[in-house]
């Protein structure tokens, strides 16, 4: 296991149920105590990394020595990559509300960016101290709609951040957030924030494999729509849930409502020709048309400067799989090879699960996504 960075980027493990817990009773004893345990830390490396002896350390986990000094509080904060709030200080920038609105507001537009441009950990990053600032502030009272509304898009971009780097078998954590996410936006009277919420967790459940519950949200996603891009983009997602469940017939009329609404929908990262096609390919292999899988290969659009690396990678192993299971192994390890040198590239371990799943008649590739993916699990594990 890795040890911690004082200088690096806030771990996704702060954003786990029982970390949640643990920094909700704001008891520095429990957060040391976790951290170790998080880390594998003994008391002395604690010790040195927040400049305390590891008998003030011990005393400080017992209960037997309290720490009230704001100056070494932020410090400990600091040193554990933790927004000051889960030590009970509060932020210079929290006496202005409308700084912390603004300032939430700009790191929301700057993670969305960053995810977009293949930096999804970084994102992260970003947005999980915002989070539990903003909860901090409903938490004390400040409920007012614009905190509200800020908080579902940041839970919301938080768990979708989450479900680009974490491994499959972890995703019900992004699900998880992406659902915190929409209670608040079901409970405020915006549909459009509602219905981007619904999108976003229908199709986090449909990553973490709970399917029934993610072709609901999606399709009231679909309804609630309030424009072509934003019904394109429920479409979408629901054409990706209804393939990989297998339904042919919601895979199908989704497809041609997507192709539809090419006409009248601006492209947008989630919705265009290139993801529309890949979808299409995707569904059609999930659903047993392999021949046509194959066949509409041959008509892929080019990207386009909208699509994003997480779109191309996904593109290129769907045409890997499709290419292997149609016959064609020089060209499915060629689409495989590139498709682990970009997910390795981006932190993106669930797609290098799937090129390990997809690849199982081409041992040198399978053994090349495993190697890349225990490198990336090596960075991630808890």
């Amino acid at each position: 296991m890795a040890r911690p960075d004082p200088h690096g980027g806030i771990r996704w493990h702060w954003t786990t149920p029982r970390a949640q817990a643990i920094l909700s009773r704001r008891r520095l004893s429990e957060i040391l105590a976790f951290y170790r345990e998080l880390y594998q830390l003994p008391q002395e490396e604690l010790g040195t990394l927040l400049g305390y002896s590891t008998s003030y350390i011990s005393r400080v986990e017992t209960g037997s020595r309290t720490i009230t000094d704001i100056g070494a509080l932020r410090q400990i904060a600091e040193r554990l990559q933790l927004p000051p709030h889960v030590l009970g200080i509060t932020d210079d920038a929290d006496g202005d509300h409308h700084a912390v609105m603004q300032f939430a507001d700009s790191v929301l537009r700057l993670a969305e960016i960053a995810r977009q441009a293949g930096q999804a950990a970084a994102a992260v990053d970003e947005l999980w101290p915002l989070v539990a600032r903003l909860e901090a502030r409903a938490a004390d009272g400040h409920t007012e709609t614009e905190v509200l509304r800020l908080l579902a898009r940041a839970r919301v971009g938080l768990g979708v951040a989450l479900g680009h780097v974490l491994p499959e078998e972890r995703l019900a954590t992004a699900a998880r957030w992406t659902g915190k996410g929409t209670a608040i936006a079901r409970r405020l009277d915006d549909h459009s924030l509602h219905a981007y919420a619904l999108r976003h967790h229908g199709n986090e459940l449909r990553k973490a494999r709970m399917l029934g519950a993610a072709l609901d949200r999606l399709a009231l996603a679909q309804d609630l729509a309030g424009t072509a891009e934003e019904r394109a983009e429920a479409v979408i997602l629901l054409a990706r849930a209804a393939g990989t469940a297998g339904h042919a017939g919601a895979f199908d009329s989704a497809v041609t409502e997507g192709r539809r609404l090419l006409d009248s929908a601006s492209a947008t990262s989630l919705f265009s020709e290139f993801t529309h096609h890949e979808v299409h390919v995707r569904g059609l292999a999930g659903t047993g048309r392999i021949r046509e899988a194959a066949a509409l290969l041959d008509h892929a659009p080019d990207p386009g400067p909208q699509t994003t690396p997480h779109w191309r990678v996904i593109s290129a192993i769907t045409a890997g799989q499709v290419l292997a299971r149609h016959g064609d192994r020089s060209a499915a390890r060629e689409q495989m090879t590139a498709a682990i040198k970009a997910a390795a590239m981006h932190r993106l371990p669930q797609q290098l699960q799937r090129v390990v799943r997809a690849s199982r008649g081409l041992p040198e590739v399978r053994e090349e996504a495993e190697e890349a993916l225990a490198r990336l699990r090596a960075e991630i594990a808890a």
